[in-house]
């Protein structure tokens, strides 16, 4: 049996940083990988350097494929990877996220084999999950996210905050919904929850999955982020139970701030 994951990465004008994300996917050991790339039409050279790469992917018998035109946000850019991908899992890297090590989807599979074979069933996990590094722009490590991933992950995990990041999940395909495009800026979290609310099985990897550039999309649309973030969570738990959770972080926050 062999897995086929689709690692889709979404980008605009990332000539930065595009680079070091492909390079990442493409350098995987693990061979069976379908790569799209979804473009919404840069006005820079970042089209020219995914094309750069066709004929590396090629040799690597990678599956390789890459759209370039306008969209109505990364979200919108996002679901049209999903229609593209024909892989067993989806796996979101996005310009300037890496995929943690070479040796990082191959570590996956061997530990997803080795747990499908000591239970004794032909079964697949609905995601597999891991920890996550952060990187600067420079791409220097800044040590592991502060938020850790549970040792069993479900649904309620969540009502703690998103405690495994959106670049260190994979989730299997035939359950991955379409981005809600009414959030403009965490319907990634909405998304995971949609998943977890229909999931049997999350495995846990034990594993650094994915290096996460600090400083991306929603950290620079934090209030606007904190108001979705709100929505969201009221919508899968509750006001009560959101807002008493609001309520113990900024409580810990200006405990923090008082020491």
């Amino acid at each position: 049996m062999s897995i086929k994951i689709s690692i889709i990465t979404v980008c605009y004008n990332a000539q930065a940083c595009i680079e070091s994300t492909i390079q990442s996917v493409l350098g995987q050991t693990y061979a069976d990988i379908e790569y799209i790339l979804i473009d919404g039409n840069s006005k820079d050279h970042t089209l020219a350097i995914i094309q750069k790469y066709a004929l590396e992917a090629e040799r690597k018998k990678y599956a390789y494929r890459w759209i370039s035109e306008s969209d109505k946000g990364i979200y919108d850019a996002m679901n049209k990877g999903l229609h593209l991908a024909k892989g067993d899992y989806v796996w979101f890297i996005n310009a300037g996220d890496r995929i943690y090590t070479p040796e990082t989807l191959q570590k996956v599979i061997d530990g997803l084999y080795t747990t499908i074979f000591a239970m004794g069933t032909k079964k697949l996990p609905d995601s597999i999950y891991g920890d996550t590094a952060l990187i600067d722009e420079q791409g220097r490590d800044l040590g592991l996210r502060s938020k850790r991933p549970p040792e069993i992950l479900d649904f309620y995990s969540f009502s703690k905050g998103m405690l495994v990041c959106h670049q260190s999940i994979l989730i299997k395909r035939e359950i991955a919904s379409d981005y809600d495009l009414q959030y403009k800026i965490v319907a990634d979290m909405d998304w995971v929850f949609k998943v977890l609310k229909i999931a049997k099985w999350n495995y846990n990897t034990h594993i650094i999955l994915s290096s996460y550039l600090q400083g991306g999309f929603s950290k620079a649309n934090e209030k606007e982020s904190w108001k979705e973030r709100f929505k969201v969570m009221v919508k899968n738990y509750g006001y009560v139970r959101t807002l008493y959770y609001h309520l113990k972080i900024c409580y810990s926050h200006l405990c923090f701030l008082g020491k």
